[in-house]
């Protein structure tokens, strides 16, 4: 009998607000990493148990976070977070925010490959990963783990440092706006 594999512990949100958009932003880093790491439970489940329900629906989760909440946090960061990084003229943090740019744009093209991956096991199209499908797959997990660094360790807290409590909320605002929230 094979183990499901247990999302709930993987999924929860952390609790964050529009009110907080920085917070909310780093919350959204605590869900790709739970979102990561169901993937790689995903994988090991494969292995033992194939593309059984519990695997389908892991990924179907993936997918659909991926789809939708990933694209949004970077739309966030790119209309919020990066503008007044890239304001204030300091080459070494013109340089982070271009950096981090890319690994957007990169971020979005290895997705379209792990997603393919993904959109076969959700189809039960396929009961084992090979070789091809476990580099689609490492290959889009391993862009996050810098990338999440630099912006909570750099990005973030210099663009709070830029921005007045005024454009905190009106930034909280236009989050919730832009995914009808409120």
């Amino acid at each position: 009998m094979s183990q499901p594999i247990r999302m709930s512990s993987l999924t929860a949100a952390p609790a964050a607000t529009f009110e907080q958009p920085f917070e909310m932003l780093a919350a959204c880093h605590e869900r790709v990493d739970r979102m990561l790491k169901l993937l790689q439970r995903l994988r090991d489940h494969l292995a033992r148990n194939g593309a059984d329900a519990d695997a389908r629906k892991a990924a179907q989760d993936v997918m659909r976070y991926f789809d939708q909440a990933a694209p949004q946090h970077h739309h966030d960061e790119e209309l919020h977070v990066f503008p007044p990084l890239i304001a204030q003229g300091d080459p070494e943090t013109m340089a982070l925010v271009c950096k981090l740019q890319q690994d957007h744009l990169q971020m979005e093209a290895r997705w379209g490959k792990a997603r393919k991956v993904l959109a076969a096991v959700a189809a039960g199209e396929i009961d084992a990963l090979s070789p091809d499908h476990e580099g689609a797959l490492d290959v889009f997990a391993a862009i996050y783990a810098g990338h999440i660094e630099a912006e909570e360790q750099l990005a973030y807290p210099a663009a709070v440092k830029l921005l007045d409590d005024g454009a905190i909320a009106a930034m909280g605002a236009e989050m919730m706006k832009r995914r009808g929230v409120g």
